[in-house]
């Protein structure tokens, strides 16, 4: 019975450090990362401020794990996209849900590359590793779909790929003509897709 309360505590903790990381990798996707404080995400958390330190050592601590949840969500999201598609269709499936009008709208729940790209060069060594092993998977999740794939070509396609990809949603956010947004969106798929033979 004695054991149980410390047991009850630590999920507890877990549930509430869960909690706060989910809220984080949406609060930096949706303002960045110098526009999420502490203080916010622990009120939209449900807590107080206070609390944050009996969950992390620093506020850099707290960033690398929401980037980190951040990745998780959209490489989640992505196996999603191409969940029962053919093989051969699997890359034009991901690359339309990638350059779509709702991820284009849904900052706070997308790709974290394409809302955080900017800002990841002056984070924390702990956050843009992160964004580094995020980036490895995408491109090889890439290389993986292309029919070349195992050949030396493959690898530099796939580079090319994401690139082009995350480039083309982070412009069509920026800019403040939703003609020209979807221009963007929509010549990068155009591109990108005729290559997919």
């Amino acid at each position: 019975m004695r054991n149980e309360k410390p047991n009850t505590r630590a999920a507890a903790k877990d549930a509430t450090h869960d909690r706060i990381v989910s809220v984080a990798a949406r609060a930096i996707r949706r303002s960045g990362y110098d526009g999420t404080g502490v203080a916010d995400i622990m009120k939209e958390a449900g807590l107080t401020h206070g609390a944050f330190y009996a969950h992390f050592a620093s506020r850099e601590a707290m960033l690398a794990e929401a980037a980190g949840r951040a990745c998780a969500e959209s490489a989640a999201a992505v196996a999603d996209a191409v969940a029962g598609v053919p093989p051969g269709m699997a890359l034009a499936s991901m690359l339309s849900a990638y350059l779509s009008r709702e991820h284009l709208d849904h900052a706070d729940i997308g790709c974290p590359l394409a809302a955080l790209g900017s800002e990841t060069s002056r984070q924390a060594p702990e956050v843009r590793r992160v964004a580094t092993r995020h980036i490895k998977e995408m491109i090889d999740l890439v290389a993986r779909q292309l029919p070349d794939w195992g050949q030396p070509g493959a690898h530099e396609r796939a580079l090319v790929t994401i690139s082009t990809m995350v480039g083309a949603l982070l412009l069509a956010r920026a800019v403040d003509e939703p003609a020209l947004s979807d221009s963007l969106r929509e010549a990068a798929l155009k591109h990108l897709s005729s290559g997919l033979g």
